[in-house]
């Protein structure tokens, strides 16, 4: 069996591989469309470097697993046709994921933004205003593996968490479940909006104008799920006009976000470049689920980790 590697691990990382697997033959490359693929049965990659075209020549292809949590930007109906398989490492984000989403919260409660720039001033003023985070509720859009490690960390800081998805089915670590169309309503309550959602046909612009003036003005919201969840055009209106008190957000509708973009310098935002997921141990989770799958894939068993449904998108 012939695997194709898009992207380079560490020398170490391709002996375990090797040694654990020695009757398969791993090759690496960082161009794809230079590489002669029609050989490679599997192929292992971050996603954007799979296409149509790329289908085309892949002859023997019949596996794809994306060190990516994201598939939305590959050819997924047109992999389901060929009758390949496509796996991904949702999951391995949720640890550096949810200290993020904590870390973001905890320093607009505590000032610590504020603080820097009078360090920055050399100015000793003790007119902070400053808030517990204790007592709060959080509305989690998307609390699966992300979500709810977000939530666990909440509760530990006695923060209520409300969950909210398309069905409705109870996450770990969330307090209360609602579906999407019980969003408007329960608004209202939410201190934090912190959405981890996936971009699909249902989540795309599922965020309005309508949601934003639902929310409390001294409300934050953040988005580090997609971008395309809320056009940057509502956005930026909600902020100029202080429908909500902050939002932070990760991912953006274009991306890099233009250096022409009003978020860059509304006082309300924190703008952060889409890296809440970056860790240190990012490729070693990666690799661990690509081997437990390999072992499956090699065993003909169907059961393998993280299957994407090409219909839903994730």
């Amino acid at each position: 069996m012939d695997i194709l590697f898009t992207f380079k691990i560490k020398d170490e990382q391709i002996a375990q591989l090797r040694s654990d697997f020695p009757s398969i033959q791993f090759s690496f490359t960082k161009d794809i469309r230079e590489t002669n693929i029609e050989k490679y049965e599997v192929i292992v990659t971050y996603g954007e470097d799979i296409d149509n075209a790329i289908l085309e020549r892949a002859k023997s292809l019949k596996w794809v697993m994306v060190a990516s949590a994201g598939v939305d930007q590959m050819p997924l109906l047109e992999m389901a046709d060929r009758g390949i398989v496509v796996t991904n490492v949702s999951g391995i984000h949720k640890t550096p994921m949810a200290e993020s989403v904590l870390a973001h919260i905890l320093s607009l409660c505590r000032g610590l933004l504020a603080l820097y720039k009078q360090q920055e001033r050399k100015d000793w003023n003790t007119r902070i205003r400053l808030k517990e985070l204790r007592g709060s509720t959080a509305l989690i859009l998307g609390p699966g593996a992300i979500g709810s490690e977000i939530g666990r960390l909440l509760q530990a800081f006695g923060v209520k968490t409300v969950g909210c998805n398309r069905s409705g089915r109870q996450a770990e670590f969330i307090d209360e479940m609602i579906v999407f169309d019980a969003l408007l309503e329960r608004l209202p309550q939410a201190d934090y909006v912190i959405s981890v959602l996936p971009s699909t046909k249902e989540t795309k612009g599922l965020w309005t104008e309508e949601h934003f003036k639902a929310m409390k003005e001294t409300a934050v919201f953040m988005n580090f799920g997609r971008g395309d969840l809320v056009s940057e055009e509502i956005i930026v209106s909600a902020l100029q006009e202080n429908l909500i008190a902050h939002a932070v957000l990760d991912v953006f509708e274009n991306e890099p976000l233009p250096e022409s973009s009003l978020l860059w310098d509304l006082p309300n935002v924190t703008v952060s470049p889409h890296i809440s997921s970056h860790s240190g141990k990012y490729i070693e989770r990666s690799l661990d689920i690509f081997t437990y799958n390999l072992r499956k894939w090699i065993a003909g068993e169907k059961d393998m980790k993280n299957g994407i449904d090409a219909e839903k998108g994730y």
